[in-house]
């Protein structure tokens, strides 16, 4: 970043943190009584036309061409198909705690892969600052740590692990061609219409007597928040930010969407906040800070 504040990139930046941070207690919520491939797609298939919405307003909705296309087909299924859709599956039977702790990998993979691909230089620096991140939501969750082996989860664990590789896989690959296309909204629109068409599909295959009548107005409402706050406004966010700073500091963004997660647990569910939530939240911002930190 230049030496000039850039609000707006501080704002998305600011988004992506709080809003991602929420979705683990939305999709706790939605699949409570909705088949999570339906999550997925009706939560793709809205934002959707949410953007296309906004394509339209601007008369700005247009053919991409089979290049581009290509171009927005690989992160659509990397970063929407597997990663949301794994993600929910995943917490249909994961806990929370454990979840935010795989989910807390995803920078130390977005590192190593920055650091293969050449997209980032391998500092140390920038390895202690993730990796105390990382130490921090281990903090939080520490007596957890035993279900990592628990055989009962082994199916879940298997799921969020695909979703972790692919979206980091899927944001280094977004980083490499960020600079090819400047449509945000028009991009978004594509790739939340092929997800949104792929997990259709796969809703229906694998449950295709679904019973609508015993999805609850509170799952829905959780759906719809997922579309409107996770997908369109958070995608917005994320993308605008991976145009300008580096992939490894947007992704480590996670540690506070898991800090974030505990919160409201502690808000809204009445959970209890320990004084090792306190320590292990002075390491995820220590570790971000180390992470983004740049002399001037």
């Amino acid at each position: 970043m230049s030496s000039k504040t850039d609000f707006k990139l501080l704002f998305c930046l600011f988004i992506v943190a709080v809003v991602w941070g929420t979705t683990y207690l939305g999709i706790r919520i939605a699949v409570e009584t909705i088949p999570e491939w339906y999550i997925t797609s009706s939560r793709q298939g809205l934002a959707a036309l949410i953007v296309l919405a906004i394509l339209l307003y601007r008369k700005e909705l247009a053919w991409i061409g089979w290049e581009n296309f290509k171009l927005q087909f690989i992160p659509a299924i990397l970063m929407i198909v597997l990663a949301n859709g794994f993600t929910t599956i995943a917490e249909k039977t994961l806990p929370s705690g454990l979840t935010s702790i795989l989910s807390a990998l995803s920078p130390l993979v977005v590192f190593l892969g920055g650091t293969a691909t050449g997209l980032q230089k391998p500092t140390f620096k920038g390895f202690i600052g993730v990796l105390i991140g990382f130490l921090g939501v281990v903090f939080i969750f520490r007596d957890g740590l035993g279900d990592i082996l628990d055989p009962n989860y082994k199916p879940g664990v298997l799921f969020l692990s695909i979703a972790i590789l692919s979206w980091s896989f899927g944001t280094l690959y977004t980083k490499m061609h960020t600079h090819k296309s400047n449509n945000i909204a028009l991009n978004l629109f594509y790739q939340f219409s092929i997800a949104a068409i792929v997990q259709l599909v796969l809703a229906l295959l694998f449950n295709p007597n679904v019973d609508f009548s015993t999805w609850s107005a509170r799952s829905i409402g959780a759906t719809l928040y997922l579309s409107v706050f996770g997908s369109v406004i958070a995608f917005f966010a994320y993308h605008y930010a991976l145009k300008r700073v580096s992939a490894i500091q947007i992704t480590v963004l996670n540690y506070f969407n898991t800090a974030i997660a505990v919160f409201l647990g502690w808000l809204l569910l009445d959970e209890v906040i320990t004084f090792d939530f306190l320590i292990a939240t002075v390491l995820i911002i220590l570790g971000v800070f180390i992470t983004n930190y740049k002399r001037q």
